[in-house]
């Protein structure tokens, strides 16, 4: 095998596109993974198909994962997504946006179709500076999960490969992602991170996800390309 593989979790937002796009800038041949989950925003498939096929991936891979099955979010329930959160309110506490083990089941997924591909890189969009709480975007977690990915994989216990999750976004604010996916030629007009978008696909604005974002390019000096109700 000659070319450099990995696998990246692609949902058509700002920062899984961004760092999909990072991926493919280091030489990895990149292999989009994104699912179906029961949210309630299922149109960001949509998107994440847009995104995968502007970059010109190998494969686009979307999984069925019914976690609406156990609810307890207002992403896969009929919870309320809240909106008009100041900063300071999101940076306190877990948000009902936060869906319990998503990120635990999608990089288990993700392990599995890369040790299938002979691919030892992983990545994905988390972030733990401008984001709303979740315990499963935090760098304690990545390393856990690396970890137990060395652990549980024929390629970490008997091939000698060494499995490793990138987070090129966990450090950065929104506004320096922004920068960096400017500085990449991300076509950001493609991707949508609302959480309570209209069926058109028009983002709501006023959501966490959507604040966020916002702010980001206030703060980049650049005019964000979504649609916007």
């Amino acid at each position: 095998m000659s070319e450099k593989r990995a696998v990246v979790l692609l949902s058509g937002g700002l920062d899984s596109t961004t760092v999909a796009t990072v991926a493919k800038q280091q030489g990895f041949a990149v292999y989009a993974l994104s699912f179906d989950y029961g949210q309630n925003h299922r149109i960001e498939l949509e998107y994440a198909a847009r995104v995968a096929a502007a970059l010109g991936v190998v494969r686009h891979a979307v999984v069925k994962v019914d976690l609406r099955a156990f609810g307890g979010s207002a992403l896969t329930s009929d919870v309320a997504v809240p909106k008009g959160r100041s900063v300071e309110e999101m940076s306190h506490g877990v948000p009902v946006t936060y869906v319990p083990a998503r990120n635990t089941v999608f990089l288990a997924l993700a392990l599995g179709w890369a040790e299938t591909l002979g691919a030892t890189d992983i990545f994905l969009g988390v972030n733990a500076l401008d984001y709303s709480g979740y315990p499963d975007c935090r760098p304690e977690f990545i390393a856990a999960f690396e970890t137990m990915a060395n652990l549980a994989t024929k390629m970490g216990t008997e091939d000698g490969k060494q499995v490793r999750i990138h987070t090129p976004l966990i450090a950065l604010t929104k506004r320096e992602i922004v920068e960096l996916g400017m500085s990449l030629g991300v076509d950001y007009g493609l991707t949508i991170t609302c959480y309570d978008p209209a069926e058109d696909g028009a983002a709501c604005g006023a959501c966490d996800a959507c604040l966020l974002r916002l702010k980001g390019f206030a703060e980049a000096g650049v005019e964000d390309p979504a649609r916007y109700v």
